[in-house]
């Protein structure tokens, strides 16, 4: 097995579209167990930690860009996106331990494609863009298009991406993420749910955005439109936590049973969505 470290985008894609089976570290924390496991064993590994951009937070007028190496703990330390964002970082704050943290990337816990990933309906919420770069050149797609299976993505052979966009938060506005995990730490989601809320002057909802995962083989858009003009009463939740319930369509295993999920999920949901809706009336 191969391993290379190369100093820039265009290198690594070229040694990708090269080395047919080749596997991009990032973090290292899915890849390397895989490997020592046995679950994997690439002809080369194409590590893209040094690349320049790809592990800095940066802010711009059009919202934040965040490097695909960018790991978790750099994240959630990072004032600007936290107050901006603050349930996209709960959700990286929430893999693994300290440790794990640390080395875990968000370009990995995305492309990792697992459904129960914890940064993708938190992504998917806040209409992320991921920035794609191949042998073809560029192209951006929303975070949703990526993965299309357990373990498997909509990335070309050669293609890494390289960094995720956030848009600029409107006024008004907050997102939330929320996860049953089966203990109490250190462990995979049996459902998750993220909210992006933005509201209008007069307190009713007037965009909003759902993403759900665990319950289906990959993360979900959760058609939200009639939580717009409204104020989250008991009928509103009731209809978003049936809404992501009949969405669902998860699978029987030892962490939960499909009508399980589909309960847990709608719970989140609602939960998720009250905790924006709190958060976005304190950024008004």
């Amino acid at each position: 097995m191969q391993y290379q470290s190369p100093a820039s985008i265009d290198e690594a894609v070229a040694a990708l579209a090269s080395i047919g089976g080749a596997r991009v570290l990032a973090g290292g924390t899915d890849l390397l167990v895989q490997l020592r496991s046995g679950a994997a064993s690439p002809a080369a590994v194409i590590d893209i930690k040094n690349i320049a951009g790809l592990r800095t937070i940066s802010e711009t007028a059009d919202g934040f860009r965040i490097g695909a190496a960018v790991s978790g703990a750099e994240i959630t330390d990072h004032e600007a996106l936290v107050r901006a964002w603050p349930g996209v970082t709960e959700a990286a704050g929430l893999i693994g331990s300290t440790q794990v943290q640390g080395r875990a990337s968000l370009g990995g816990n995305v492309c990792n494609a697992s459904p129960a990933a914890d940064t993708t309906p938190a992504l998917i919420a806040a209409r992320a863009i991921a920035e794609i770069v191949g042998p073809g050149g560029k192209r951006s797609i929303p975070v949703e298009q990526i993965a299309t299976g357990p373990g498997k993505t909509s990335l070309a052979s050669g293609e890494i991406v390289v960094s995720f966009l956030l848009p600029k938060r409107p006024a008004s506005s907050a997102d939330a993420y929320l996860r049953l995990i089966p203990r109490t730490e250190m462990d995979i989601a049996v459902a998750g749910a993220a909210v992006s809320l933005t509201l209008a002057e007069d307190g009713t909802i007037a965009d909003a955005r759902v993403g759900i995962g665990a319950v289906a083989p990959t993360p979900l858009v959760l058609d939200a439109s009639f939580l717009v003009g409204t104020t989250l009463d008991e009928a509103v939740l009731a209809k978003l936590a049936e809404a992501a319930g009949a969405a669902a369509r998860p699978i029987d295993d030892k962490r939960g049973t499909i009508d399980y999920r589909r309960k847990v999920v709608g719970v989140l949901a609602k939960r998720a969505a009250l905790i924006a809706y709190e958060r976005a009336k304190g950024a008004r």
